[in-house]
């Protein structure tokens, strides 16, 4: 992927409490099946890292790239009090652009995405293929009226579910991030292994995003290199500005769909011109940015699906910011504060995110 927007796959590929036969991998018995074998497939061709830094074909930038995720993965359980356990200890590569394939869906007028429940893992707000074929054979199959996405994860969380087998691996999939990029990809990944609240989408990603935010920050404060600090101070100048004018765009679609004084042809020509406003707007960004074109395959299909998948990662990460700040800055006490969190019902959780958020949005979103 050009640019790691569609960064996390939660448990899109770790469905693995029901196998029941082997019918259609779309949906019902043959969708865990295909959830199963797929993760065993990405498990099976994943070798220790050691192996491909002594293997002279591993390309030059996979085998810096490998060599800084180890490092980032001691940093993470050294300095961040992430997990010690066999991910990221291995890598594969996949042959392809995604770990897993997620569809998202949400109606005309709603940002709000359509959910699917599972065993175990409860319900989220995306279905997670393995095979982008089978991600988009099932897209086709939904109500034509809800406006659907299907977009590659790079990396997914298994919560830890499977060390004995190897833990989560390094992929092809991320593994050329700048490296302030991988430094965050890690801390995220490995911090959905701490804390998993079931049924709360929101909660869960923005949890680990802002863990990937503050770990972020200090691996390239304490232990990148200038050229790296350069490398992705390029890298976030561009995101940071995209997020705004997507923020900025959720936020006008909200308040049209909100009204409800506006008829259906009327609030369906304010959306279009809303998103058309927003399609400009990328385009003054793109040509800031001498051509930078890594946002346009997401800027060509989006949608309300799109939209409210993005939302999800970022709803709550100021309220987990502040809550780092008033535990001191102190990351195992912050731990402990998002598992009370977690373990409170979700209207007192609801409730204590709400009074944790600031008045006002930060103004330089990272």
């Amino acid at each position: 992927m050009t640019t790691r927007w569609w960064r996390r796959g939660g448990l899109a590929g770790l469905l693995v409490l029901t196998l029941a036969g082997c019918t259609s991998p779309l949906s019902g018995p043959g969708y865990y099946w295909q959830s199963v074998t797929g993760h065993l497939a990405l498990v099976s061709a994943a070798r220790p890292v050691e192996d491909w830094l002594q293997d002279p074909a591993t390309p030059a930038l996979v085998r810096t790239r490998l060599q800084a995720a180890q490092a980032i993965r001691r940093f993470a359980i050294t300095e961040l009090g992430l997990p010690d356990n066999p991910s990221y200890t291995r890598y594969a590569d996949l042959g392809r652009r995604g770990a897993v394939y997620n569809v998202v869906a949400a109606a005309p007028f709603s940002l709000k995405l359509e959910q699917w429940c599972f065993p175990v893992t409860g319900c989220v707000g995306y279905r997670g293929y393995f095979a982008e074929a089978n991600a988009r054979a099932y897209a086709a199959t939904l109500d034509p009226a809800l406006e659907v996405a299907v977009y590659p994860v790079p990396a997914y969380s298994t919560l830890g579910w499977t060390n004995w087998m190897g833990g989560d691996p390094l992929l092809n999939t991320f593994i050329t991030y700048p490296e302030g990029e991988l430094a965050r990809l890690i801390f995220h990944e490995l911090a959905h292994q701490l804390v998993y609240a079931k049924n709360d989408t929101p909660f869960n990603e923005s949890f680990a995003t802002a863990v990937e935010r503050l770990g972020g920050e200090r691996w390239l404060r304490e232990q990148a290199g200038e050229t790296a600090r350069q490398e992705y101070a390029r890298f976030q100048e561009r995101r940071q500005a995209f997020r705004a004018l997507t923020r900025q765009t959720r936020d006008r679609l909200e308040a049209v769909y909100g009204d409800t004084s506006l008829d259906p042809a009327t609030r369906a020509a304010r959306k279009q011109a809303v998103m058309a406003e927003f399609r400009a707007g990328y385009a003054r960004l793109r040509e800031s940015w001498g051509g930078y074109a890594g946002y346009d395959r997401w800027v060509a299909a989006a949608n309300n699906a799109l939209f409210g998948a993005q939302a999800v990662y970022d709803q709550w990460v100021p309220a987990f910011e502040a809550l780092f700040e008033r535990e001191g800055r102190d990351f195992p006490r912050f731990y402990d504060a998002v598992r009370r969190l977690a373990d409170a019902t979700p209207a007192e959780r609801l409730a204590a995110l709400q009074a944790l958020m600031p008045v006002a949005p930060p103004s330089n979103p990272s």
